[in-house]
C-alpha cells in the first residue's frame, strides 16, 4: 500500500533567480557570436544553454489546499504541498490532486428497508482528500470511487434499519425517528469503505427519505392510524384522570354520598362527555332517578 510522503522541491524564486544569472552570460554570448560573425554554438553556450533549459521546465505552481504527486519513470518519488511557486527535477511528472472539501448528493435510490417495505432514499456526503499518493495509486478515479461506494454504504444502512419504529419496540433506532444516530452509521459507513483511498468523510447524511410510490399511500394510512391511536390513548388517559379526581373531590368535600353502582354510572358519563369527538347533548331528569 503506498502512503503519502514529502517529495523534493524548492523555492521556485531562487531558482528563478539562478536562472536569470545563468542567461545574461548566455544572451550575452549569442550576441558577441552574431556580431563578430562567429558560430554562437561554442561549447560554453551549449553548456549554459542546458543547465537554463533544466532550471526553467522545473517551474510549477501549488494552490492553497492543493497537492502535486510526483512520479519519476512511473515510480512514486512524493507529494508537494507547499503552495507557492516551486522547483524540482524536471524528470518528475506532476499531478495534480485538490485537498479542498468537496461535496455531492448521490441520485435516489430505491431500496427495502429490514421490514421489507421499498423506500427512496438520498444522502448528501461531506469529503475531501487527506492522502494524495492513495487517492491517486490505490484507485483508478477516485472521484467516482467516492461516488459508487457512497450509494453501496447507503443502500447497506436502509436495509438495516426500518423506516419507522415498530409499534411495540418505541426505542428502536428508524431511518426517520432517529437522524442524529443514522447520519453518524451512515458516516462511519462511507468512511469504511473510503478509508483505504486516502479520503476522510466530514458528514454524512440523508438527504431524501419517503417511501416508494407503490406503497406510499397505504403507508400514510397506516402513519394517520397511528397517530389517531396515540391521540385516543392521551384523551382517554386524561379522562380516567380527571373522573379519578372528581370521585375524589366530592368523597373529601362529602358533597353527596355514591354507592358503587352510582359510581359507575357517574364514571361512564364522565367518559363519555370527555372522550366523545362531538359535544354532548344534557339530559334533564324532572323525576329522581332512583
Amino acid at each position: 500500500m503506498i502512503s503519502e510522503k514529502k517529495g523534493f522541491s524548492i523555492n521556485g524564486y531562487i531558482i528563478a533567480l539562478i536562472a536569470l544569472v545563468v542567461f545574461i552570460p548566455l544572451a550575452f554570448n549569442f550576441y558577441t557570436s552574431i556580431n563578430n560573425d562567429t558560430t554562437p554554438f561554442s561549447f560554453l553556450n551549449i553548456a549554459l544553454f542546458i543547465v537554463e533549459a533544466f532550471l526553467v521546465t522545473g517551474f510549477f505552481k501549488v494552490q492553497p489546499n492543493q497537492a502535486k504527486v510526483m512520479t519519476l519513470f512511473g515510480k512514486y518519488v512524493g507529494t508537494v504541498k507547499d503552495d507557492g511557486l516551486r522547483w524540482t527535477i524536471p524528470f518528475f511528472v506532476r499531478n495534480t490532486v485538490s485537498l479542498r472539501i468537496r461535496n455531492f448528493e448521490s441520485a435516489k435510490i430505491k431500496v427495502n428497508d429490514i421490514q421489507g417495505n421499498p423506500i427512496e432514499i438520498a444522502t448528501i456526503v461531506v469529503w475531501s482528500v487527506t492522502d494524495s499518493a492513495e487517492a491517486v495509486f490505490e484507485v483508478d478515479d477516485y472521484e467516482s470511487y467516492v461516488t459508487i461506494q457512497s450509494e453501496a454504504a447507503l443502500r447497506n444502512l436502509a436495509s438495516s434499519y426500518p423506516y419507522d419504529p415498530r409499534d411495540d419496540e418505541e426505542a428502536e433506532i428508524a431511518l426517520r425517528s432517529h437522524p442524529a444516530e443514522i447520519s453518524n452509521a451512515l458516516k462511519n459507513e462511507i468512511q469504511e469503505r473510503l478509508g483505504k483511498a486516502g479520503i476522510k468523510v466530514l458528514e454524512a447524511r440523508i438527504s431524501h427519505l419517503a417511501y416508494a410510490q407503490e406503497i406510499a399511500s397505504a403507508m400514510l394510512q397506516r402513519q394517520q392510524a397511528a397517530a389517531v391511536v396515540a391521540a385516543r390513548n392521551k384523551i382517554v388517559e386524561g379522562a380516567v384522570g380527571m373522573v379519578e379526581m372528581a370521585l375524589q373531590r366530592l368523597s373529601e368535600k362529602e358533597i353527596v354520598e355514591l354507592d358503587e353502582e352510582r359510581k359507575a354510572a357517574m364514571v361512564s358519563n364522565l367518559l363519555v362527555v370527555l372522550c366523545s369527538e362531538k359535544s354532548t347533548q344534557p339530559v334533564v331528569n324532572s323525576g329522581s332517578i332512583y
